[in-house]
């Protein structure tokens, strides 16, 4: 058996950066919410909402793969 000090699967700079993915994503769906175009046509809707939230998404990909360092 392993007796380490932290049982925790990930570093405190892991789970930052999940949070700050997760805000990213939901940033990305409130850009969509602010289009005026109907049911969302625009730039808004279509453009840069969506990008924005894969951003998010890949930003916590990156945290869960992320191996954490040993300071």
């Amino acid at each position: 058996m392993n007796n380490s000090k932290n049982n925790l699967p990930f570093a405190a700079t892991n789970y930052t950066t999940m949070l700050i993915g997760l805000a990213v994503i939901l940033g990305g769906f409130l850009i969509m919410t602010f289009d005026s175009e109907e049911f969302g046509f625009g730039i808004l809707g279509l453009t840069i909402g969506p990008v924005v939230t894969v951003l998010g998404f890949i930003i916590e990909f990156w945290a869960i793969l992320r191996k954490p360092t040993d300071s």
